[in-house]
């Protein structure tokens, strides 16, 4: 029988990852952003995800003017669903990240499904030229980071973007994480049907073998059953393969220059675009369909372009 499926391809078109000196390619100002983003949706993202950097040095920021700066561009060109971080960067605060998705009442927004160690430090053995005096020491000082969401940060997320009508991109990074998502849907703060977004390959979080994915799988389709949407990142060099496994496995899957700057062994992306097609590339040759804009608002019953504060 053939497998009808859409697959819903997320981008991520910019984040708190990567510094500036990483990659002439990183999107840094809002017409850098805004760009990335369409042109995303223009190779077959139904959703992007969203952070802002300041444009004097590319350091993430989550002040909401940064935002108004390229979301309505992006909306007037686009149909793409905009998704905001609630994460930031783990060096803020919950009160600090929270404000784009509070106040800008996106479709979509990103929630961290605990508190972990992030570890970046690592990078700093593949690059060591830096433009601007804050990247070095964000790196470096990451093993001793805690990137921090409490029960009671997630829970004030929650329930201070309640009324705007956002879902959210529930981001896992490890096994304890679909069990905390349990949690809040058990007390009712977490509504079916929701978006879990497994993460792969970051330092803090599960690995990336292929038995850590059917792991993560296994334990989301027992918790959630019916109730959910399954959806894969891999960061680095584990991206392209582990959206091909979860596309052949029955989820969706998440690319983009937040996840990873490459595009093949030793060759930087040129633009999220790039990765956008590479992935649509897989999607198709297994005889699946990519889910359009319109095909994410369904499966994830969004509130549409309409009701967004921006």
């Amino acid at each position: 029988m053939a497998d009808n499926r859409k697959v819903i391809i997320t981008c991520a078109v910019t984040g708190a990852i990567h510094t500036p000196s990483m990659s002439p390619y990183l999107p840094v100002s809002a017409d850098e952003i805004a760009a990335a983003a369409i042109g995303a949706a223009e190779a077959g993202a139904a959703i992007v995800h969203l952070h802002a950097r300041k444009p004097e040095d590319g350091c993430p920021s989550q002040d909401p003017e940064l935002f108004r700066q390229f979301l309505p561009r992006i909306k007037a060109a686009s149909d793409v669903v905009l998704n905001l971080t609630t994460g930031g960067a783990p060096s803020m605060g919950v009160e600090e990240r929270l404000q784009p998705a509070l106040q800008l009442k996106p479709e979509v927004a990103s929630l961290n499904m605990g508190s972990m160690n992030f570890g970046l430090y690592e990078m700093l053995d593949r690059f060591s030229d830096f433009k601007y005096d804050w990247e070095r020491p964000y790196l470096a000082d990451s093993d001793d980071r805690i990137f921090r969401n409490t029960f009671k940060d997630i829970a004030y997320i929650l329930e201070s973007c309640s009324d705007n009508g956002t879902r959210f991109e529930i981001e896992c990074y490890d096994i304890g994480h679909l069990y905390t998502a349990a949690h809040f849907f058990d007390r009712g703060l977490i509504k079916a049907p929701f978006f879990i977004q497994s993460v792969f390959g970051l330092r803090g979080g599960i690995g990336t073998h292929v038995e850590d994915v059917m792991q993560m799988k296994r334990t989301a389709d027992r918790l959630f059953g019916k109730d959910y949407l399954w959806s894969v990142l891999g960061a680095g060099r584990s991206q392209i393969p582990i959206a091909t496994v979860s596309a052949a496995i029955g989820g969706n899957v998440r690319v983009g220059l937040e996840d990873s700057l490459w595009d093949g062994p030793g060759q930087l992306a040129k633009s999220n675009a790039a990765q956008v097609r590479r992935i649509r590339t897989v999607i198709e040759a297994l005889s699946l369909e990519i889910a359009t804009p319109a095909d994410a608002r369904e499966m994830l019953q969004l509130k549409g372009a309409g009701n967004v504060g921006f």
